[in-house]
């Protein structure tokens, strides 16, 4: 099952307040708002992804707790970026001084900012560019690194701020560089 984008007209656009009410009052289904007022229902993923999904969760929860440096979010958090858009990534990481310079309002609710970090781990019925290009339109508002982990291929992409986009071809791990400093993921879970 693919994701279902539905084309809202200028006069159905939703406000924060009302698409967090959508949200809320949906919350069995999984939606994302592009920057241009696409409405997105992201299909429910399978067991392979989500225990793929719980992994990479786990260790990057446990790397967090033993460094103190930030914030980790799961699939279910939504972050309104700069262009408007309303995304959620597999996972994603914030430092402890963005999450602490949130109102506690804006921690409860859809977090007005861009991730550090994200990754999209491609389940079997993702498009390639259709995750490619939300990695990139994370890189575009301001995240510093993204890993787009594609087991199909067992590939990785790697997305940096300041350079191209690296894809490493059956990796063992990969590393958090200066932006998750210690973090290494290994990849012989997810292939």
């Amino acid at each position: 099952m693919t994701a279902i984008v539905i084309n809202l007209p200028a006069i159905a656009q939703f406000n924060d307040e009302q698409f967090y009410q959508l949200c809320q009052a949906n919350s069995d289904l999984k939606l994302e708002l592009s920057a241009v007022g696409e409405l997105i229902v992201m299909p429910p993923t399978g067991g392979i992804t989500g225990k793929r999904n719980s992994d990479i969760i786990a260790d990057l929860v446990i790397w967090n707790r033993r460094t103190g440096l930030g914030v980790v979010f799961d699939s279910s958090t939504v972050f309104k970026l700069p262009n408007g858009a309303n995304r959620s990534p597999d996972a994603a990481w914030i430092p402890l001084d963005k999450w602490n310079a949130l109102t506690s309002e804006q921690q409860e609710k859809f977090l007005p900012l861009c991730p550090d970090f994200v990754i999209e781990l491609r389940s079997p019925s993702d498009s390639l560019k259709t995750l490619q290009n939300k990695m990139q339109e994370f890189i575009d508002n301001g995240t510093v690194l993204g890993w787009l982990i594609n087991p199909q291929a067992r590939q990785v992409e790697i997305y940096h701020q300041s350079r191209e986009k690296e894809v490493l071809e059956h990796p063992i791990n990969v590393l958090g560089e200066n932006v998750l400093p210690g973090f290494v993921f290994n990849l012989q879970l997810i292939w």
